[in-house]
C-alpha cells in the first residue's frame, strides 16, 4: 500500500477531521505494517495470528471503555476450586466488599475462583475475559455476556486485557494458569512494563500454598542468583480479606500514579510533601535520591530514575504512603 493509498483510506473512513493526529498516526502505522507484511510474502498464518490478536484487543477495549474511570481489581485463581471451598467464599466475599468501595472486578469469566469473584461483584460490576478452551465451559452465569464479556483465543491477549486497566491484583491458589499469571504480573512490575500496583497472594488462615511457593522462590530462584531477594517487596502474602483491603488502602493512601519522562520519574500524590517528608524519604530510599535528588512539587515527587530500578520504586511508594 503506497503512502497515497494510505492517505486515501484515512480520508475515506472519515478519520481525518474527527480523530486527533496521534490517533491518525497510529492507524497510519498499522496500515503500513500490515501492507509490508503482505508484500513480504509471509505465511498466511502470520496474518491470521496478527488479525486475531488485533481483533481480540479491540474487542477488549470496547468492553472496558465505558468503565475507564472506575478502579478495578483483577482476581486470579483456579478454575477447579469448588463452590464449597473456603477459598471460593473468600473470593466471593472479597469482590462483594470491593464493590461497596466503588471497585469493579475483572476475572477470567470461567468456573472456580473466577466464578466466585464474579458472583460477589454481580453482573453489573464484573468484567469478564474468557479464554476459549475445548475442555472448559464458556463464561459463568455471573458475567453479563452482552456487554461485559470478551472472548479470547490467545492467552497473551487475554492477559493484556486482564491486567492493562486494573489497579490491584489478587491471586488465590491455582495451577499452571495461575502460576503463569502471577509470574507475568510480577515480571511486568519488575520491568516497568506495567504501572505500579499492589499484588496480594491470598490463602485461608491456615493455608500454606503461597508459603510453599515462596520457599521455592527463596531456595531455588533467589539462592541460585536468578532473582534478587529485594524483589519480594512487589507482593504480599495475605491470610485474610482484611489484610487484602489494608494492603490496597495503604498502596493508594498517598500514591496515585507514576510517570517517566526522560530520566526523571514522578510520583503523583494525593497530599503534598513537606521538607521534612523529603528528608525522611532520602533517608529511607537513598538509591533513588541521587543526582538532583528528590524534589516535591504540587501533589507530586520528582526524582532521577534510570528506568530499571522498579523494586526501589516500590520501596519509595511504600515510604510515601507511610507518611500519611
Amino acid at each position: 500500500m503506497t503512502d497515497a493509498a494510505v492517505e486515501a483510506f484515512l480520508r475515506e473512513t472519515g478519520l481525518v477531521g474527527v480523530a486527533n493526529e496521534a490517533e491518525i498516526e497510529k492507524v497510519r502505522g498499522l496500515l503500513e505494517d500490515v501492507s509490508e507484511l503482505v508484500q513480504s510474502g509471509h505465511d498466511v498464518r502470520d496474518l491470521r495470528v496478527a488479525a486475531t490478536a488485533m481483533r481480540e484487543l479491540l474487542d477488549a477495549a470496547r468492553v472496558f471503555s465505558p468503565w475507564r474511570d472506575r478502579p478495578k481489581l483483577t482476581v486470579f485463581g483456579s478454575a477447579r476450586t469448588a463452590a464449597t471451598s473456603p477459598l471460593y467464599e473468600m473470593a466471593r466475599t472479597l469482590s462483594e466488599r470491593m464493590v461497596t468501595r466503588g471497585w469493579m472486578t475483572v476475572s477470567g469469566a470461567g468456573p472456580g475462583i473466577m466464578q466466585a469473584a464474579a458472583e460477589g461483584a454481580g453482573l453489573g460490576e464484573t468484567l469478564g475475559v474468557n479464554i476459549t478452551l475445548p475442555f472448559e465451559q464458556s463464561s459463568n452465569p455471573y458475567v453479563d455476556a452482552e456487554s461485559r464479556l470478551v472472548e479470547m483465543k490467545y492467552f497473551f491477549t487475554r492477559k493484556v486485557a486482564l491486567t492493562k486497566e486494573s489497579l490491584a491484583f489478587v491471586f488465590f491458589p491455582g495451577g499452571l494458569g495461575t502460576m503463569d499469571e502471577v509470574f507475568e504480573i510480577l515480571t511486568l512490575l519488575a520491568t516497568g512494563k506495567g504501572g505500579p500496583a499492589p499484588v496480594m497472594l491470598v490463602d485461608t488462615a491456615d493455608g500454606t500454598y503461597w508459603e510453599s511457593w515462596l520457599r521455592f522462590i527463596d531456595e531455588s530462584v533467589i539462592a541460585a542468583g536468578y532473582l534478587d531477594a529485594e524483589a519480594a517487596v512487589l507482593f504480599r502474602l495475605c491470610h485474610s480479606l482484611d489484610e487484602v483491603e489494608r494492603e490496597i488502602d495503604h498502596f493508594y493512601a498517598n500514591f496515585t500514579d507514576f510517570t517517566l519522562t526522560g530520566d526523571r520519574g514522578r510520583l503523583g500524590l494525593h497530599h503534598d510533601l513537606s521538607p521534612a517528608d523529603v528528608v525522611e524519604l532520602r533517608r529511607r530510599v537513598p538509591d533513588l535520591a541521587g543526582g538532583p535528588g528528590f524534589r516535591a512539587d504540587d501533589h507530586g515527587l520528582q526524582f532521577e530514575f534510570d528506568g530499571r530500578r522498579y523494586v526501589e520504586l516500590r520501596r519509595l511508594i511504600d515510604a510515601v504512603n507511610d507518611l500519611v
